[in-house]
């Protein structure tokens, strides 16, 4: 029996392979299919089953493609109804991968489809649960992201996954070894653990949500309680993996065109298309296209796209790092971003040598601005609210750029803007999109709240970041939403 996690850090998402005297089974593959066909072809196996644990809201999963390429059966468990061909499993029903069996837990909550899958190893004893996003490791999956079906609140949601937990998960053995879908960095959860594994019984030592003495109420009220908005492109991304979506093929072989400075140009006039700077922020701040929008491909860049740009359906063309074009549509596709249009081959100096307006972004360093103070302009801290309430510059102002697109009423169009995040990206991000909406006089605080804290700057601390109270970050966040 082979069990191996495939485990991609930007979306802080796990996929797994598991295979059985030749054959085969994957679960909650990524949108693109080939490491998983070469994967295969390595191994000699042929994929039977596609494991769905849910209708994922944070990335387009690779499940249909692979299907077609293959002929494996795309298996759910139940309530759940796509509009494309799958095996709806039953609860309790028992699959055979060659000489292994999974046994299908249906554990709604999270939504009501959510599934685990229980391994039983060749001897028939039960060896590992993939809980997708029903239990991470130090939490749950939150109950309030399901595609909306009848009048269920995210409160009852929370009183079904509390009834999933204890009569599905918890009588299981402790030396279960526990797969979740996410680890530490999505947004599926509260507070995820940076561990990507772990054994039952130490969740249930350790994990608030199955403290053995909760009540359902006391569950309810802590699994809802603390939520920010969910990134707006989560429901997007949840109607693809229900509905369908085009062929990632297709999708990179139109995003990896080439494309010259005047016809980069015409898309972005005939199409409307955005022009995506996905190099480093100091690259952007020393020269970029007039009017692009920057979200570096070395940050948390899928997770930004998508909370950031609205338009799903937004044709994109890009200004990329040499020899990264493929890898920037691939993650665009992963969260469903399947309209790029090209990307401007020779970047910026191509675009220079045809004559092309170029822009800068202005840059201080963080001992500048604690040797003085401006007092030409507001410092803007554009980190997270709980961010900014643990300490901040003396006299910033909190305007997090998760609710950029909410709160563009808050500046003054003719103000000057002094930027900063924790380390230069966010900022960036935040300057490049002000300045695209009119808004230019700005100057980005180099190194962020790293170079700021190691620096003379004036700060003011609400408490220890632990210890801010849940009423206090709900506040602060009800304030800049």
């Amino acid at each position: 029996m082979i069990v191996e996690q495939l485990y991609t850090g930007c979306l802080a998402e796990a996929a797994y392979y598991i295979e059985s005297d030749g054959e085969a089974a994957i679960i909650d593959p990524l949108r693109e299919t080939k490491p998983y066909l070469d994967k295969l072809q390595k191994q000699g196996a042929k994929l039977k089953y596609i494991f769905e644990t849910h209708f994922h809201a944070d990335f387009v999963s690779g499940h249909i493609d692979l299907a077609n390429s293959t002929g494996a059966t795309i298996v759910y468990g139940p309530n759940a109804e796509p509009t494309y061909d799958i095996h709806q499993a039953s609860d309790g029903e028992v699959m055979a991968i060659g000489k292994v069996k999974i046994k299908v837990l249906h554990t709604p909550g999270h939504t009501m489809e959510s599934t685990t899958y229980l391994l039983k190893d060749e001897a028939g004893k039960d060896h590992a649960i993939f809980t997708g996003d029903t239990l991470f490791l130090g939490d749950v999956g939150r109950p309030d992201l399901a595609i909306k079906q009848g009048e269920l609140t995210k409160r009852d949601l929370a009183g079904i996954l509390f009834d999933s937990l204890r009569t599905k998960i918890m009588p299981l053995a402790d030396e279960l070894i526990v797969y979740p879908g996410h680890g530490a960095g999505s947004a599926c959860g509260k507070n995820l653990s940076s561990e990507t594994w772990g054994y039952l019984g130490e969740q249930k030592k350790t994990n608030y949500a199955l403290r053995a003495d909760m009540t359902r109420e006391e569950f309810i009220e802590e699994v809802t309680s603390g939520l920010l908005p969910p990134p707006q492109y989560f429901p997007k991304n949840a109607m693809m993996n229900k509905t369908g979506y085009s062929n990632f093929g297709n999708v990179l072989q139109q995003g990896i065109k080439p494309l010259s400075p005047t016809e980069f140009e015409f898309l972005v006039e005939s199409e409307g298309a955005l022009m995506l700077d996905t190099r480093s922020e100091h690259d952007f701040a020393a020269g970029h296209i007039p009017n692009s929008i920057f979200i570096g491909v070395d940050g948390s860049f899928a997770p930004w796209v998508g909370a950031l740009i609205t338009d799903i359906q937004q044709p994109i063309v890009l200004i990329v790092p040499e020899g990264r074009e493929e890898e920037v549509v691939t993650r665009l596709a992963r969260v469903g971003y399947d309209h790029t249009l090209g990307y401007l081959q020779g970047g910026l100096e191509a675009w220079q040598q045809a004559g092309k307006e170029v822009d800068t972004l202005q840059s201080i360093s963080p001992k500048t601005l604690g040797d003085n103070l401006p007092t030409d302009g507001q410092i803007v801290d554009v980190r997270k609210p709980k961010e900014f309430l643990s300490q901040h510059v003396e006299g910033a102002t909190n305007f997090p750029l998760d609710y950029i697109n909410q709160n563009m009423g808050r500046l003054d169009r003719s103000g000057k803007y002094y930027l900063y995040c924790l380390g230069g990206y966010r900022s960036v991000i935040t300057a490049s999109i002000l300045k695209a909406r009119g808004i230019h006089n700005l100057v980005n605080i180099e190194e962020g709240w790293r170079g700021i804290e190691a620096s003379n700057t004036p700060k003011t601390a609400y408490t220890c970041p632990t210890e801010l109270p849940q009423e206090v970050i709900d506040a602060a966040v009800k304030e800049v939403v």
